[in-house]
């Protein structure tokens, strides 16, 4: 869904399978000035591609890189640049945040970490007064709670991202319109290893279609053969996982109705293709307040 202009006030909407939150957001001018980025494990493959993307991107620049990994080593050349960028990897966001803050400029922290640290790391962040993007899977919805009572009280911006890519959000978008066509839907993922399966993208489909209210696979929802998936939701939507090496990540959603079947599909073939979204995401969270989930709001 495309949308020309964001108002003062507006209300988000954050839903998962069984709780649902209302988050208020609204907008600030950000100081005109390049945004000062932190990567919160900048050593993963995502943060060293966010180190790339960002260093080329127009507005904003990397100003810190926090991991537990090699220590000392410069970001830029532990990302294979032309230069270094003369940023040292520490494991101290203490640290980097202090010496941001002493410079005005509007800092963002990217966060790549791991959902037992995401509120302690959004809290610093916010005492400093700097925005997060959050791109940590399976956070659980306590946490998201806690975090938006944390932005709201802070009058500060946190993005919690569940998926980065623009053909995921734009999929699960068509997968919520092909619902109140078909009765019949299961998804299909394939990845290249067996860690966190379902996937967070596979959940978040069948979460949406079971927010929908309708009741899917009537024929055989209650069988317990195994081979027929996983029942994610509390509608009927069951997910099958394919784990291969080679494989790129892939998520499949298939709809029949008499005499038809409707596949959506979208492929990740590397990481890169999570930048546009995250540049996005850094983008908007310097005009937010407090807490919003789900990039899809912006798209």
């Amino acid at each position: 869904m495309a949308v020309a202009s964001y108002p003062t006030n507006c209300i988000t909407l954050l839903s998962s399978v069984k709780t649902k939150y209302s988050i208020s957001c609204s907008m600030q001018q950000p100081s005109p000035s390049n945004f000062k980025v932190v990567i919160n494990g900048a050593a993963k493959e995502i943060g060293r591609a966010a180190v790339v993307a960002i260093t080329r991107a127009r507005g904003m620049e990397v100003a810190g890189a926090v991991d537990t990994r090699f220590l000392g080593q410069d970001i830029g050349q532990l990302c294979d640049m032309e230069d270094p960028l003369e940023i040292p990897i520490i494991n101290d966001l203490t640290m980097v945040l202090g010496s941001i803050s002493q410079s005005k400029a509007t800092g963002v922290v990217i966060d790549f970490t791991d959902p037992s640290t995401v509120y302690d790391n959004v809290k610093q962040a916010t005492a400093f007064g700097m925005k997060s993007v959050v791109y940590v899977p399976r956070i659980k919805p306590d946490t998201i709670t806690a975090l938006s009572a944390l932005c709201d009280k802070a009058t500060t911006g946190c993005l919690v991202a569940p998926t980065l890519s623009i053909g995921s959000i734009l999929l699960q978008q068509a997968a919520i319109q092909a619902a109140f066509h078909y009765n019949n839907v299961e998804i299909v993922e394939s990845s290249s290893t067996a860690t966190d399966l379902p996937s967070p993208d596979a959940i978040q489909i069948a979460n949406n279609l079971s927010n929908l209210g309708q009741i899917y696979n009537r024929e055989d929802l209650s069988t317990d053969v195994l081979a027929r998936g996983q029942v994610v939701g509390e509608d009927g939507v069951r997910v099958h996982s394919l784990v291969l090496p080679g494989l790129p990540s892939s998520t499949s959603v298939h709809f029949s109705g008499p005499g038809e079947v409707y596949t959506l599909k979208h492929d990740i073939t590397d990481v890169q293709s999570l930048m546009p979204g995250l540049i996005l995401a850094i983008r908007k969270v310097v005009r937010l307040k407090n807490l919003v989930y789900g990039l899809e709001k912006f798209l």
